[in-house]
């Protein structure tokens, strides 16, 4: 079995090339093109319909790709917080697994990279002064890889 790749708080954040760049760079040249076009059409040609809705058409097709990616990431995000609040039960000392409840999506996703050792350490102080998800990664030392969200 293959080693898994070693991640920090430099190399944690990952680009999928065909959504990130081909989608959304497609998407953005169609829908400046039909801006374009309906500019022109506005300022000196008659008015047609088929021009306009090739715009609202562009626009809608660059809101339903945002929304799919975040219906996904919130899916990740609920399963990250399952998977972490049954790692915390098992690691946290009882004063603190009492108080899972306390923390939010986004601290769950940081501290889903903590190592075991140091989760009740990054816990106890997520808690008590209210850290947000980039203080959290950055107090990491030993990084557990998240190599399948993208």
């Amino acid at each position: 079995m293959s080693e898994s790749p070693s991640q920090s708080y430099a190399s944690h954040r990952r680009f999928d090339p065909p959504y990130h760049f081909v989608l959304f760079g497609l998407l953005t040249v169609n829908f400046v093109m039909a801006v374009v076009a309906l500019v022109r059409m506005l300022l000196k040609a008659p008015f047609d319909f088929s021009v306009v809705w090739n715009a609202v058409m562009a626009a809608a097709l660059i809101l339903f790709a945002l929304k799919v990616r975040l219906y996904a990431l919130h899916n990740q995000d609920r399963l990250i917080r399952l998977e972490e609040t049954l790692r915390m039960q098992a690691l946290l000392p009882e004063a603190l697994r009492a108080r899972i409840p306390e923390l939010r999506i986004s601290q769950f996703v940081a501290l889903r990279f903590a190592s075991d050792e140091e989760l009740p350490g990054l816990v106890a102080a997520t808690l008590d002064e209210k850290l947000g998800n980039e203080d959290i990664k950055k107090r990491i030392r030993t990084w557990r890889p998240d190599t399948f969200r993208v």
